[in-house]
């Protein structure tokens, strides 16, 4: 097939575990070493732009510019993306756009964490001497569109971090389900140990050691519960020192470059939107247009059909994130013979904050070069199920070159429900979650509420005993009595459940 000169294709991935202390290696030298394993230092100093994932251990105002200097290239133009495990495949699907248009012609992704390193630096009361960028070195573009992680409902009662939303959605897909808590509690645990088998067989994951479903379901020494229904086996891993690279040219720059055409992965397409940023505004929680929308327009952009994908990674920081990505996108769960992930997930291949998809591409771009003509879906997550975009990968390009388009207009049109951030009055419980502390103990319960009018309040159960009771009890459909500073009371635990 004759080729467009400017068709985006991805030449190299690298990706790197720091296993061994370090405490004189930061982010930037992961990712330098990520570089150095994807392209060969000809191919670096080529290198006209470097885009870095927002990484968290460690503060860098310009972090691409301290990478180009570690891997020789010259003067490369940088950006700098916001917060979510969405801006990889994000910036990846914009760079696509900026080689088509001749805006660049060689590009390195980058993004590394070295978390479980400053956090055992932390516990010894040190702080690394990692490089510190003054005011001087100005901030580059693309982290400016930030939003908010949370708004007033969830603020008002601290339900704030990913591991107490995203058990909610999982309530809500088993009662959607109509399973019994031990059916559901079974089955996600059956499809974490399919995600720990393929880590067991990925030589880039974290975790190798495969793990049984009663390994990973059942709480106990090592496995304490987080937020039920989910241990630590079914959280992501932020403890890990991991960094990885991906280099892009345009297939003019890689002739140029010599980099052999059977190498070549072709990104098809790609497309990014985002649903409600507010979950008490989402009209289903188990639910999630933005991925039904985004992932099959994709494909259509791709001209493919999902039967037609051979390889799935799908965004995997809790196993409710898993589920509905399938479910919205027609894929079954389970399948020994495609399952939804290539890395292992960020259980086990490892959560490194923002840039596991970076891993999640290098991954499927090293599939794709083992099998000829076969295809691969890709699919990023930020927020609570919140950000999302989309990518399509082959080692054959796509007949019409690469496409993307922001599908946020068709999002947009879908139906959303009444949050009532300040209400008072007796609704139904439409899920729930409970955090522990680190003794095992039940600390209080978060409960998404219907009330009367079809709409849903936030609130939260801060007796301790309540919240333990609703663990024991599947409390779906009972009556609860919310405050107006949304505190909630059950009453007889169970009571008034729906059957």
């Amino acid at each position: 097939m004759s080729l467009d000169p400017r068709t985006p294709v991805l030449v190299g991935a690298g990706q790197v575990n720091q296993r061994e202390e370090s405490p004189e290696t930061e982010p930037v030298d992961l990712m330098a070493a990520a570089a150095r394993e994807a392209a060969d230092p000809r191919v670096l100093a080529a290198v006209d732009s470097i885009r870095v994932v927002n990484l968290l251990s460690w503060r860098y105002r310009d972090p691409g510019l301290l990478l180009g200097r570690l891997i020789g290239a010259a003067a490369p133009a940088t950006v700098y993306t916001g917060i979510g495990g969405n801006t990889p495949q994000s910036l990846l699907n914009q760079t696509c756009l900026d080689i088509q248009r001749g805006r660049t012609d060689v590009v390195l992704l980058a993004g590394g964490e070295t978390w479980r390193t400053r956090m055992r630096l932390r516990a010894k009361g040190i702080r690394p001497d990692w490089t510190r960028q003054d005011e001087t070195v100005a901030v580059p573009p693309g982290g400016e569109s930030e939003v908010p992680m949370s708004g007033p409902g969830q603020d008002r009662i601290g339900l704030d971090r990913p591991a107490f939303v995203y058990p909610l959605f999982e309530q809500a897909l088993r009662i959607s389900a109509g399973e019994s808590v031990a059916e559901h509690q079974s089955r996600i645990g059956e499809l974490w140990a399919q995600f720990s088998r393929t880590a067991a067989g990925n030589p880039h994951a974290w975790v190798r050691d495969p793990l049984s479903a009663d390994q990973i379901a059942r709480p106990g020494p090592g496995n304490r519960m987080i937020s039920w229904p989910y241990p630590k086996l079914m959280n992501s891993n932020n403890m890990v020192d991991q960094a990885a690279a991906l280099v892009l040219c345009s297939a003019e720059k890689a002739d140029y470059l010599g980099i052999p055409r059977d190498t070549w992965i072709f990104p098809q397409a790609g497309t990014d939107a985002h649903d409600t940023y507010l979950i008490d505004e989402r009209d289903e929680l188990h639910r999630c247009p933005a991925i039904r929308i985004g992932g099959q327009r994709a494909l259509e952009l791709a001209g493919v059909g999902v039967d037609d994908i051979d390889y799935v990674d799908l965004y995997s920081c809790f196993p409710s994130a898993v589920q509905v990505a399938a479910r919205e996108l027609g894929l079954p769960v389970g399948d020994e013979r495609r399952p939804l992930t290539v890395t292992g997930g960020l259980t086990f291949a490892g959560g490194p904050w923002n840039n596991y998809v970076t891993h999640s591409i290098a991954t499927m771009s090293e599939l794709l070069r083992r099998n000829p003509g076969s295809r691969g879906l890709i699919s990023a997550n930020g927020g609570y199920l919140t950000k999302h975009s989309f990518g399509v990968y082959s080692s054959t390009p796509a007949p019409g070159g690469f496409r993307w388009e922001d599908v946020q207009d068709v999002v947009d049109r879908e139906p959303t429900r009444r949050a009532h951030t300040e209400w008072e009055g007796t609704g139904s419980v439409e899920s729930w979650t409970v955090p522990f502390d680190r003794e095992g103990k039940p600390q209080k319960a978060f409960l998404a509420v219907r009330t009367p009018d079809g709409g849903r309040t936030l609130a939260v159960i801060a007796d301790a005993d309540m919240a333990a009771a609703a663990v024991t009890e599947d409390i779906a459909g009972a009556k609860v009595r919310v405050g107006p500073d949304g505190r909630a009371d059950l009453g007889p635990v169970g009571a008034s459940a729906a059957p």
